[in-house]
């Protein structure tokens, strides 16, 4: 049977661009590619036919010879290999995400440490202002006996008989083959015989660290900050040792509630304060400040004071702080206070009526 034109089998045109031609090889692999269509004999030859199409129209020099004299250009040793391989390396390079495995016979490639993380509670202060604080975590670092190999003194990790050293498990699939990471060594081609004494064969013991960390000001509960580097170490000769995130929370404070960049705070002030109007001292972040009260301020009004607030990490502008005075009622009041108020009750034409006798003479008209 003769072979149809691999312009046609991609779907192009002859004019097609390299991008063009990958882009309709993708689809057609996609497609045809027998793990989305095991047992059927017709796709897993339309994704060969695919695959040599492609590896002929991708390569410059083989597309030339084939615009120029067709497929009689790779017959008879006419320069076309073996295209398995071929497509082993394609899946490899354009599937590998898709699928979820590695195209190679080799082993996995190096692999990183992993992420720690790290909660931290804070005042609201060092929060508004930023600080540096030294931080202690308990964490995992290379055995200081194997030095992060896993094995016993004097032995060394010996090649996994399963995956024959590669780290890789070899599946075919009609004429196409494809890896997966080795249960048995977990992709690393090493199997460790005789485990370290001190780490059980882990690589790793637990050692608490201390760490410098400097805190922003203006940074918020649930924000985090990255320490590149500090997390769990790599295996021994792989790659690069995880990250360490620190998770910051702020203490609730006795006086201030953080509402973003905004502070809000209530303060109590007298009835004299609230009639006839003054200072009275406000505390704030920043130590106490004065604030003016108008005369007549009624219980429960807000007061703004500009830039008392929370510093923005992105704008770097400063939040506001919003005063709610309140009237305080004094629960015991001495006998010069007691006069001047019910003077002020009669001047108002509200006489004080104590509320123990109101209360009997009350009940005793009630009842005749």
């Amino acid at each position: 049977m003769s072979k149809r034109d691999y312009y046609e089998v991609l779907g192009v045109r002859r004019e097609a661009s390299a991008d063009e031609i990958k882009k309709s090889y993708r689809k057609a692999a996609l497609n045809h590619h027998p793990d989305r269509n095991p047992g059927n004999r017709e796709a897993e030859e339309k994704f060969k036919e695919a695959t040599e199409a492609y590896q002929v129209l991708s390569d410059p020099d083989n597309r030339r010879k084939y615009d120029q004299f067709g497929h009689a250009a790779f017959e008879s040793g006419g320069g076309f290999r073996d295209f398995s391989g071929f497509a082993e390396d394609i899946f490899g390079d354009i599937f590998g995400a898709f699928f979820g495995t590695a195209a190679s016979g080799k082993a996995s490639s190096a692999k990183s440490g992993r992420d720690l993380r790290y909660d931290l509670e804070i005042t609201l202060e060092e929060a508004a202002k930023g600080i540096e604080k030294e931080i202690e975590i308990p964490k995992p670092v290379l055995c200081s006996l194997c030095t992060g190999s896993g094995a016993k003194k004097g032995t060394q990790a010996e090649s996994c008989k399963q995956c024959g050293g590669t780290g890789q498990l070899r599946i075919q699939q009609g004429f196409f083959a494809i890896s997966r990471p080795c249960n048995i060594c977990d992709g690393s081609g090493k199997v460790i015989v005789n485990p370290c004494s001190q780490c059980n064969g882990s690589g790793r013991e637990t050692k608490n660290t201390k760490l410098s960390l400097k805190i922003p000001a203006g940074i918020d509960s649930g924000q985090r900050l990255k320490l590149r580097g500090e997390g769990e170490p790599a295996p021994t000769g792989s790659g690069h040792a995880g990250d360490l995130y620190v998770v910051i929370s702020i203490k609730d404070h006795p006086v201030f509630k953080r509402q973003d960049t905004e502070i809000v705070c209530e303060v109590p002030i007298s009835y004299a304060n609230a009639v006839l109007g003054g200072e009275i001292d406000v505390p704030t972040l920043d130590g106490n400040v004065s604030m003016k009260v108008p005369a007549g301020t009624e219980s429960g009004r807000v007061f703004r004071l500009r830039g008392k607030g929370i510093i923005d990490m992105h704008t770097m502008r400063r939040g506001d702080q919003h005063v709610r005075v309140y009237v305080h009622v004094p629960r015991q009041v001495t006998e010069r206070q007691r006069q001047l108020i019910e003077e002020l009750a009669v001047i108002e034409g509200k006489p004080v009526v104590h509320e123990s006798r109101n209360f009997f003479e009350k009940v005793k008209d009630f009842f005749e």
